[in-house]
């Protein structure tokens, strides 16, 4: 192995090991280990602007802002001599993807891996920081793909029925929540992220076939192997992948929807989005994100790495909708404090809070949802630890975080929509009809939403976050009962940490949204 001294710590990579994680033993010489390098822009990229809607192409977008050729091939080029293997190379997603045994791997890239195991899960486990060498210390940014645990859950929940609540069908909450009669999505294409799981076409011509709906155009692509595979596992990723193609495809009926099948790890997750925002031959206009985990379980180069993903897709016009989470305001972390989930907390993306809505003589009413008193779910929302507090937020009235620390910082979430199981979504799921309730199924709603408002627009309204805060009140149907968790954080008028701005008034919507 090289001296240490010819090696540079990345900056940001530092990782910890899950608390009680197992050592169980070193990883195997002969293990194939695939690592993904994100490597630096040709030039820092500008942050979204405010009702901009002439956007960047993605070639346009590529040739100013992603990865410099001759970067992409001095990395490319040191790797091979080195005795790996380059799998892929992209300018325009800034990545370079190399494999090797592990044995030779650590040689070049340095850190410190084992075996180990966690809650009945084993997996290749990396703690502290990543080392470079010299000669890709100022090309690399960031590298991804040493630990293989999980990076990521859905966002979902199956209903437990009770007395006097009842599901809904995507259509019927379209018609609740206003969306535009005039627009279905025609010459749009929402790209949808999945880490597992599958869908059938059966299952899918019987769904929309008993909505009265012709079956959209579905189709997969595949991310660093994933794939369509179906588990048989309602409650799991099959569900998530049902619940988006279903709810996305039932409110915006004439759009594409693309489906992005990656690992469960960083570096699928990263890649799954990158393909997405880039994908020249699909083109989405709105990106919807159902998965995702508490901001803390993240380091900091994926903290980066993520929200510069989500800057780029702002820039290209596409919008990113994402779950804020189904655990409250601790995000499901024991450790008596609050988090937010991530990426829902970037401050590039919607972030898609949670609500009870119930139907009483044809008028809507919701109140946050919280069920965590008996043993279920609620909405996520907060402050975020890792992003202050942006912009377009300043006149929100964002409280402090609930922590001790009292930060002010990102609030989370934006917009809301229904979520609680048990007011939630009827869908059908490896031949069975059932109910999914959670924020997994608010993304997919208001990335429908967005794809009638680019048909309706004539344009593509890309990063919408700005005109929402600053025009969009009236657009919205205000929550102001329940909480996710602390009185800091309990719903009020305006804008609030468990329900946002509101859910949507879709016809106001679109006529608060700048024409192109």
């Amino acid at each position: 192995m090289a001296s240490q001294s010819k090696f540079v710590s990345l900056s940001g990579s530092e990782k910890a090991l899950p608390i009680g994680a197992r050592f169980v033993g070193p990883v195997a010489p002969a293990e194939q280990i695939e690592l993904m390098l994100l490597l630096r822009p040709r030039s820092k990229p500008p942050a979204p602007r405010t009702g901009a809607r002439k956007h960047m192409s993605r070639e346009d977008y590529a040739s100013q802002y992603g990865a410099d050729p001759a970067d992409v091939d001095q990395v490319a080029k040191f790797l091979r001599q080195a005795g790996l293997a380059v799998v892929s190379s992209s300018a325009a997603k800034r990545t370079v993807v190399v494999s090797g045994p592990a044995s030779k791997l650590l040689t070049v890239i340095h850190a410190e891996l084992g075996t180990y195991e966690h809650s009945g899960r084993r997996f290749r486990g990396r703690k502290g920081a990543v080392n470079l060498p010299k000669e890709l210390g100022d090309l690399v940014v960031g590298v991804f793909g040493f630990d293989n645990r999980p990076a990521a859950k859905p966002h979902l929940r199956l209903a437990t029925r009770k007395a006097g609540l009842s599901a809904f069908t995507p259509l019927q909450l379209g018609q609740l929540y206003g969306f535009p009669t005039d627009a279905t999505g025609k010459g749009q294409c929402i790209a949808l992220v999945e880490l597992g799981g599958g869908y059938t076409q059966a299952d899918l011509d019987a769904y929309f076939q008993a909505l009265g709906l012709s079956t959209p155009k579905v189709v997969s692509v595949s991310v660093q192997g994933g794939s369509n595979a179906p588990t048989g596992q309602t409650d799991g990723p099959d569900g998530e992948v049902m619940l988006d193609i279903e709810v996305a495809g039932a409110l915006a009926p004439d759009a594409k929807v693309a489906v992005y099948f990656a690992p469960n790890t960083d570096a699928g997750f990263l890649d799954a989005i990158l393909t997405a925002i880039h994908d020249g031959a699909n083109q989405p206009s709105v990106v919807s994100i159902s998965w995702g985990g508490a901001e803390a379980n993240w380091t900091d180069q994926s903290l980066q790495a993520f929200d510069q993903a989500f800057v780029a897709a702002g820039a290209m016009g596409v919008s990113v909708c994402c779950a804020a989470g189904d655990d409250g305001a601790t995000d499901g972390v024991a450790d008596g404090r609050f988090h937010v989930d991530f990426p829902a907390s970037s401050p590039h993306v919607l972030a898609c809070g949670g609500t009870r809505l119930v139907v009483s003589n044809g008028a809507p009413s919701e109140t946050a949802w919280n069920d965590l008193a008996a043993g279920g779910g609620a909405t996520g929302g907060g402050v975020s630890d890792k992003f202050g507090l942006p912009p377009w937020q300043a006149d929100a009235n964002v409280p402090a975080s609930a922590n001790p620390d009292h930060r002010k910082g990102r609030g989370v979430p934006d917009v809301a929509g229904d979520a609680d199981p048990a007011t939630g979504y009827s869908v059908r799921v490896d031949g069975q009809d059932m109910v999914i309730g959670g924020t997994s199924a608010v993304a997919p709603l208001w990335a429908a939403l967005l794809a009638r408002c680019n048909e309706k627009l004539g344009g593509s309204v890309g990063f919408v976050n700005a005109e929402l805060y600053a025009k969009g009140e009236s657009a919205f149907r205000d929550v102001v009962s329940g909480s996710n968790g602390p009185a800091a954080y309990q719903a009020r008028a305006g804008w609030d940490a468990c329900t946002g701005l509101g859910t949507p008034i879709g016809t106001r919507i679109v006529q608060e949204i700048s024409p192109s």
